[in-house]
């Protein structure tokens, strides 16, 4: 009697792993992804960073539905004379008082979408991981930031500061191949792959200060880049209790 306890004991355990695959699972992610940008984004801006948050349930189908944000930032603005006509003839701004002041110009933009994808497991350890598809549709939003620190400068300042920011925004669309691991005993649980961002975007702008024309053109803003994500499973079964492994 004792002999069959102790070999059937390893036999439950094993089965109760394998039994996840048929759990619904919602999953929680944090991820960072450095990005290159493409289209008429290229002209604006350089490579940028991405922080994202998402949360998306897995059905027993192995699809997932999901919604994610992400904000992003860089330091490259490549666009030449965004603030031209502030400069004096020193190429220097000026701030009320007189004295120069820094001036510094930043990338700043968020992106929204809802997703859908699917989890094969071609490369899977076990029934949780495997290569990912994704797909989503959402908005897509950045502008310039300009930035004057502790100086004070009347032409970049509230109102007027809208003449030079080049704010932009507008329907997209996202794509993601990669893949994703989720741990048997939840100790090591992440994602790694490419994702690109596609937006049709418009100037939300209807005037630039500096180049003195109004925005009228409809634009093609691209982001790729390799997205590196953590996550936390919640396996929830049918019998509605909470399993963590």
């Amino acid at each position: 009697m004792l002999m069959v306890l102790v070999c059937s004991a390893p036999c439950y355990a094993q089965s109760a792993v394998r039994d996840t695959a048929t759990h619904r699972m919602v999953l929680i992610s944090a991820s960072y992804a450095h990005q290159l940008p493409g289209g008429d984004l290229a002209d604006r801006y350089g490579h940028n960073s991405n922080v994202g948050l998402s949360i998306q349930r897995r059905t027993v189908h192995e699809l997932l539905f999901g919604v994610e944000g992400s904000f992003l930032f860089g330091n490259k603005v490549t666009e030449p004379g965004v603030i031209s006509n502030v400069l004096n003839g020193a190429g220097q701004v000026v701030d009320q008082e007189g004295v120069m002041a820094d001036v510094f110009l930043l990338q700043r933009g968020w992106t929204a979408f809802a997703t859908v994808g699917k989890v094969m497991h071609w490369l899977g350890p076990n029934t949780r991981s495997g290569v990912v598809l994704k797909v989503g549709g959402g908005y897509m939003r950045h502008k310039v930031r300009v930035q004057t620190q502790q100086n004070i400068v009347p032409q970049l300042e509230e109102d007027m500061l809208k003449g030079y920011d080049r704010l932009t925004a507008g329907p997209a669309a996202m794509g993601y191949i990669g893949y994703q691991y989720l741990g048997t005993r939840r100790r090591v649980n992440f994602h790694i792959g490419l994702e690109i961002m596609a937006g049709v975007t418009q100037p939300l702008r209807a005037f630039n200060f500096d180049t003195e024309t109004y925005n009228i053109t409809d634009r093609l803003d691209l982001l790729s880049g390799i997205r590196l994500g953590w996550i936390l499973p919640i396996d929830r079964s049918d019998d509605d209790r909470f399993h963590y492994y």
